[in-house]
């Protein structure tokens, strides 16, 4: 009899060994597994109300708006650089002052430099609970603190920064090597010197790779600040999405591109040149 397709992928098969034995291979878990992933995928759009045939109705309304973006606006150029100005600026200085907070958040994290298991898990509940709050919802409560504006948006980014690169940082302290760290300490140098001494050139460039690609997502989620009036180019975008004014929100967005663009290939290069 001729072995179907099911037959050579789901039919367990048969093995014979020197000794003359026959062993079966175990079933594969495949069909189980995609019968849970579809069940899983249709609980999911009954529990959403995803509508699949309003997608396929409406979702070439998409290529509408973006078609209505070409040509941009290039009159419309001269009100972007200001926001877009002070969307580098929000993003450089969160990212710059986060990274710096991460530093000692990292420390006090870390279970094999400081050996108190209270002050440990402490500070890891503390950066699990600040990386649970999304930027967008940071930046809203700093606008009703702070008002509308620039500041708002960099406060929301710096903890941010912190929380992710103080995450990153004190796992990969605690996978550092610690013979060189106590070898220091058993010639009479204190916690903070044995770690600038002998675990700060381990983490150095791995610290500062993750520092300048915090730095590249952040000018990004700093264009989607400005829709609850955290300053930027998102409130530029806001207010010409509202009007439909759809060639200067082309415009908007390929100057964000080739800026965000140019942001990235520079961080990458230097951190080509750190790993």
């Amino acid at each position: 009899m001729k072995e179907t397709v099911y037959d050579k992928i789901f039919k367990p098969k048969s093995y014979t060994l020197e000794n003359g034995k026959t062993v079966k291979q175990r079933a594969s878990r495949t069909p189980l597994i995609l019968v849970m992933v579809f069940l899983a995928i249709y609980a999911s759009f009954q529990a959403t109300g995803v509508d699949l045939s309003l997608i396929l109705t409406r979702g070439n309304e998409f290529f509408v708006i973006i078609w209505s973006m070409f040509p941009p606006d290039f009159e419309f150029l001269p009100n972007i650089w200001k926001p877009l100005f002070d969307t580098i600026q929000m993003s450089f200085l969160g990212s710059l002052i986060g990274a710096l907070l991460a530093v000692p958040l990292a420390l006090l994290s870390s279970s094999n430099v400081i050996k108190n298991r209270f002050l440990n898990g402490f500070f890891k509940l503390f950066l699990s609970i600040l990386r649970t709050l999304p930027t967008l919802v940071l930046a809203l409560i700093f606008t009703f603190l702070f008002g509308l504006g620039t500041m708002a948006g960099t406060l929301a980014i710096l903890i941010f920064s912190a929380s992710y690169v103080g995450k990153l940082m004190y796992e990969h302290i605690e996978n550092v090597d610690m013979g060189a760290f106590e070898a220091q300490e058993s010639m009479g140098l204190s916690k903070v010197q044995a770690f600038r001494y002998a675990i700060v050139p381990e983490v150095l460039p791995t610290y500062l790779s993750v520092s300048l690609y915090a730095f590249e997502g952040n000018v990004r989620y700093a264009a989607i600040l400005g829709y609850v009036g955290a300053g930027g180019i998102g409130l530029v975008l806001n207010e010409r999405l509202g009007w439909r004014d759809y060639p200067s929100v082309g415009m908007v967005l390929l100057v964000l591109m080739v800026v965000v663009f140019i942001i990235e290939r520079v961080s990458e290069y230097f951190r080509r040149k750190l790993s």
